[in-house]
């Protein structure tokens, strides 16, 4: 996995139980000034968080590591 930067915040929600990680993910989606990132992690693919993401002008990346966590990297269009 690659290394957060100061100006990345982080949801680890591979232990939560749904919908907790996106609950939580679009709580700090209203705070996240420009320019930073919201790292996310889950053992799944969000596709409901993606639709949102895309209605509401953020872009994101995903990567997926052997372990099969998902890392969404979530930063303003």
């Amino acid at each position: 996995m690659t290394a957060a930067s100061p100006a990345t915040r982080v949801i680890d929600g591979r232990e939560m139980q749904p919908p907790e990680p996106l609950e939580r993910t679009l709580e700090a989606l209203d705070t996240l000034p420009r320019g930073e990132e919201l790292r996310l992690l889950l053992y799944c693919h969000p596709l409901p968080l993606f639709n949102i993401l895309r209605n509401h002008g953020y872009v994101w990346q995903e990567e997926i590591f052997e372990d099969g966590t998902h890392e969404i990297r979530i930063r303003h269009g």
